[in-house]
């Protein structure tokens, strides 16, 4: 939401830009010579001093050339050893978290299905019971 309305600012004030250029050109037509000097001069001037936004590049990022599995670091300014061990740290720890979580889940289900068998053995039940075919889809469902 905040983006569109950030791009409808900025062609709303475009669409401004725009119109008053338009109507200051008509006006600077009928002007003298010393007067549209002094306006080009200002208009110089007022250009040289604006801002100038910086754009930030992924410069080095990417090797546009050769193969597309060439990747580097940040190219020449790169980064030092410390620094590429640092960014690939969160990647292991992130791998041997969801490594360790998947085994604790596998052990928890294995758990739960032993307690199941377990009271299954424990409990007295008629062995017709489990000839039931009602019984055995039980069974099958809850594990």
């Amino acid at each position: 939401m905040t983006n569109s309305l950030e791009k409808r600012a900025a062609a709303l004030q475009d669409r401004y830009g725009l119109k008053t250029t338009s109507y200051l050109s008509k006006g600077a037509a009928d002007l003298s010579y010393d007067i549209s000097e002094r306006l080009r001069a200002a208009r110089v001037q007022a250009i040289s001093k604006r801002k100038i936004t910086k754009m930030e590049t992924a410069n080095g990022v990417v090797n546009t050339g050769g193969s597309s599995a060439a990747l580097t670091w940040g190219g020449e300014d790169g980064l030092s050893w410390w620094a590429r061990i640092g960014s690939v740290v969160p990647l292991i720890a992130l791998v041997a978290g969801l490594l360790i979580i998947n085994s604790i889940q596998e052990d928890n289900r294995a758990q739960e299905v032993a307690e199941v068998d377990a009271a299954l053995l424990t409990d007295e039940l008629p062995p017709a019971a489990f000839a039931d075919p009602g019984f055995v889809q039980y069974l099958k469902a809850t594990r």
